[in-house]
């Protein structure tokens, strides 16, 4: 892990104690270019994390509270007529941030849900006939409650597939919910984090994990991956092409968040449930992601 990297680690670690590994595979999919879901019970961390993302990689934060009534232009922005001019101008909606926080994404009904398609997979917004970029770099992390809960509206397939990778915090261990009573907010120390990085340098850690070398075996282990995901009794569908690249991708990004040159099997693995499970299709919901661990054991290492 570059300097830079792990200072940003470090601070990060400060403030959502006691989850390493969800926070390395937060930054991975940061590195990588891609979206974070993040799904679990309210109260665990899921905004805080995403608030010390924005804060630690010096990023413009905005957050979406997604409700019932939310309507589409809440989320992209709006043109107003404006007297003094005689025309109309474009108010840019909270999607034009570096990082966008959906939060409770699942309890939108699904026009509003669809409004953030175009903007996660073209990093752009069309609104009234005229398209417009967004910054960059551009960084989607939703927070979904469970679907049993009241108000909740399922994510369709296409719109789970914008997400390169989803976690889950779970409960803090022990040691760590002690720290979390007797120290203060996690809130509060976020107002005195200064920021590890600038935007500058993450654009330039995210061209370098294209460059990261992928062999020609790995590929054969990750097309081995995808078929198996494919060929799996109690999957109705299994990863498509698009996902394969974005297993790639995120391999790469872990390869270099530890330093690496080049991909190897182990960050395939560390990877391979975190994208894989909300893509595949199987009969029983909660049971994709066990179907991913037991894939990711069945197939050898070429």
């Amino acid at each position: 892990m570059t300097p830079q990297l792990q200072t940003a680690f470090d601070a990060l670690s400060g403030i959502v104690l006691g989850k390493d590994r969800q926070l390395r595979l937060a930054v991975a999919c940061l590195l990588a270019r891609g979206h974070l879901l993040i799904e679990d019970i309210p109260g665990v961390g899921k905004t805080t994390l995403a608030l010390a993302l924005a804060k630690v990689f010096g990023l413009h934060f905005q957050r979406v509270q997604f409700t019932s009534d939310l309507l589409p232009a809440d989320i992209l922005g709006v043109s107003i007529y404006e007297p003094a001019t005689g025309a109309f101008r474009f108010h840019p909606g909270p999607i034009f941030a570096q990082v966008v926080l959906a939060d409770e994404i699942n309890r939108a009904s699904p026009k509003t849900q669809s409004a953030l398609l175009e903007a996660m997979e073209e990093r752009q917004v069309t609104s009234e006939a005229a398209t417009r970029a967004l910054p960059e770099p551009f960084f989607v992390v939703a927070t979904q409650n469970p679907s049993e809960q009241i108000g909740t509206f399922a994510l369709p397939e296409s719109q789970l597939d914008r997400f390169l990778m989803r976690i889950s915090l779970g409960y803090p261990s022990a040691a760590a919910e002690r720290r979390l009573l007797l120290e203060s907010e996690r809130r509060d120390l976020l107002a005195t984090t200064p920021a590890a990085l600038e935007p500058e340098h993450l654009l330039a850690l995210q061209s370098r994990v294209q460059n990261i070398r992928t062999a020609p075996a790995l590929i054969d282990y990750l097309m081995a991956l995808i078929e198996a995901t494919r060929r799996h009794p109690q999957l109705r569908q299994g990863l498509s092409p698009r996902a394969g690249l974005a297993l790639r991708r995120c391999a790469q990004a872990w390869a270099l968040l530890h330093g690496r040159t080049g991909v190897i099997p182990e960050d395939v693995q560390a990877v391979f449930v975190g994208v894989a499970g909300h893509r595949l299709a199987a009969a029983e919901r909660d049971r994709a992601q066990p179907i991913a661990d037991e894939i990711l054991a069945s197939v050898a290492i070429p």
